[in-house]
């Protein structure tokens, strides 16, 4: 790795990334060191549960926006945690046993892909055995008193189940702030809409994980050890499931790129144009706290703004609408918004194409409004990395605004491209 390389690195774990990792870290070393010394209680019990959390760390997958989940794992951890009895016989594990269970299991799911070239997240993992640790912190005290009030009186394990719930509830809560923290510091989001996004990517998945870690803690009262593979299965099949779901997003995604890119190889916009659009555009709709999924939506359109050039006969010369007659810039909005609404799945994004050439008088999208002021952006600087070129493309700019273009978005770019220097001298 270059020196640059290297510098950016460490500038990237020192932050709340390498906080998390060291809080992760010793929490492991603790629990680790803790039940070497004092022994595994229940061996076969833990060992099953630990092998389940390496199944799921070993079956971990990549969600949209670059979220790393492992969802049996988490489920068995949370079965684990929440265990108050194994056929009726209660369970006697202390929470550091579950943090050294965790973080062996965790490990050990990790090596196959370590030795494959395929590291785990290391942020990602750390916040899964961070949560996983303080809630079995916080419920394992109280796993005895629980299963003696359900063994007194079987009413008791509706109490049981809510003190349960509750639980889940502030480790899901915990969870999500956590990750809204590390992605709002990752990619200069807002705070409140980095939470709004980790809800709504989160939700479905972890509705299931809850759903399967409590059964497979109440099951293991009747089922035994068997409860595990009863409960493991469903939770596959979702994964399965969720798997597929991320698999049809990134391809999806590629494609958009890839059908973008066709402007370039034909000759009517600079190389690398779609591609700086779309970045610039993204950073500008983060700044300005818009949610992932209207991002997304921004990203295709923004890739996509040019495609009406293709049925130009002569290309504009270095693609640059921001330069040419106004009405011809629409012609091509116009025509490119047709057709990508011949997918018949992007009409919104269609919509944003067709209208990135109004003025702020018209009301457009907020998402043509960044488009419009990212293109022009590029078309001035295009991949050059002169700030005097920069400055002088955002003051054409604000020259602009309040007609051409909105001054929240032309400020909001100067911001990002401010936050961007330090990185392109590098």
């Amino acid at each position: 790795m270059n020196g640059s390389g290297a510098n950016r690195a460490f500038q990237a774990l020192d932050s709340g990334q390498l906080l998390l990792i060291c809080a992760a870290g010793l929490l492991a070393v603790a629990g680790v060191a803790h039940t070497a010394a004092t022994g595994l209680l229940d061996p076969q019990i833990a060992v099953a549960f630990g092998a389940l959390i390496a199944v799921g760390e070993l079956a971990r997958l990549t969600m949209p926006g670059n979220r790393e989940v492992a969802p049996i794992g988490a489920a068995a951890a949370l079965g684990y945690t929440l265990l108050l009895d194994m056929g009726g016989v209660p369970a006697r594990h202390s929470a550091l046993q579950v943090v050294a269970v965790l973080s062996v299991g965790m490990v050990a799911g990790a090596l196959p892909h370590l030795a494959v070239g395929r590291p785990p997240r290391l942020d990602a993992m750390a916040r899964r055995l961070l949560t996983g640790a303080l809630l079995a912190l916080a419920y394992r005290p109280l796993a005895g008193p629980l299963f003696d009030l359900a063994r007194g009186d079987e009413s008791g394990w509706w109490p049981a189940l809510g003190v349960m719930a509750l639980f889940i509830l502030l480790m899901v809560v915990t969870d999500v702030l956590l990750a809204a923290a590390l992605r709002a510091e990752q990619v200069r989001a807002a705070f409140k809409v980095a939470v709004h996004d980790e809800l709504w990517m989160a939700a479905p998945l972890g509705v299931a994980v809850a759903a399967s870690g409590i059964l497979l803690a109440l099951a293991s009262h009747s089922m035994d050890m068997a409860a595990l593979l009863v409960f493991a299965a469903p939770l596959l099949v979702t994964q399965v499931a969720f798997r597929k779901y991320a698999g049809i997003r990134a391809t999806y995604l590629q494609t958009v790129r890839a059908l973008s890119r066709v402007t370039e190889v034909g000759g009517y916009v600079e190389p690398g144009h779609s591609r700086r659009v779309s970045r610039l555009a993204v950073a500008v709709g983060r700044e300005l706290g818009t949610a992932e999924p209207e991002l997304l939506e921004l990203e295709y359109a923004a890739l996509m703004h040019d495609i009406g050039q293709l049925s130009l006969r002569d290309p504009i010369p270095g693609g640059a609408t921001v330069l040419t007659d106004p009405e011809q810039a629409r012609r091509i909005a116009e025509l490119g918004a047709e057709v990508i609404k011949q997918t018949g799945v992007l009409d919104r994004v269609a919509e944003i194409v067709r209208r990135q050439c109004d003025t702020c008088a018209e009301t457009p999208p907020m998402a043509s409004r960044i488009i419009k002021a990212a293109n022009a952006y590029d078309d001035l600087v295009g991949g050059s990395s002169d700030r005097d070129r920069a400055g002088a493309a955002l003051e054409r700019l604000r020259l602009g605004a309040g007609k051409e273009y909105d001054p929240t978005v032309v400020e909001a770019m100067a911001r990002v491209i401010d936050r961007l220097a330090p990185i392109h001298r590098l």
